[in-house]
């Protein structure tokens, strides 16, 4: 039998599906309204916009070719936006999910109203816009995070609503 890392390192927590010292959120911690603003922030570089557009295969001349994207309407290289879209909700993990969600399920209302650049910083906000019970896994929940993120001039250059499964702190049993 393989034993994954999280059963060899959290053997006597991973089975009851609680994870100690974790900083993310179970679901009943969740309140809706809640908004989180994210201290850590990211300047995105060159290298940043390069490897993810690289390792994602798409030739798009907007986002590797400084050349041909000083004749676009912007004058220089825009950043990926999938490379933006993951990164702003990378950069929520630590106050959210980390080690208590069991994964996405989706993401919708996905925005780019600005663009992003090489050199610009980023910074997140998540609000908490609506949750629910699992219907059929009585050990988790379902919350819809809004992810709002500006650069350094306070412009909103991404927005989304990502529904995310979460583990509950009873782990399903009756909480009192």
């Amino acid at each position: 039998m393989r034993l994954s890392v999280a059963t060899t390192m959290f053997p006597s927590t991973y089975n009851d599906r609680r994870l100690k010292n974790v900083s993310g959120k179970y679901f009943e911690e969740f309140e809706i309204g809640a908004v989180y603003k994210h201290q850590l922030a990211r300047t995105i570089t060159e290298t940043d916009n390069l490897l993810f557009t690289a390792l994602t295969h798409n030739p798009q001349p907007l986002h590797l070719d400084a050349e041909f994207a000083k004749q676009s309407e912007h004058g220089k290289v825009l950043v990926n936006s999938l490379y933006t879209l993951g990164l702003i909700v990378g950069l929520s993990v630590a106050d959210t999910t980390l080690g208590t969600t069991i994964g996405n399920l989706g993401m919708e209302q996905t925005e780019f109203p600005n663009p992003v650049f090489i050199g610009d910083t980023l910074s997140v906000s998540t609000e908490i816009v609506d949750k629910r019970e699992s219907k059929s896994k009585p050990d988790r929940g379902i919350v819809w995070f809004r992810h709002v993120a500006i650069n350094q001039c306070g412009d909103i250059v991404c927005e989304c609503l990502r529904k995310g499964m979460m583990l509950k702190i009873a782990g399903g049993s009756e909480v009192e």
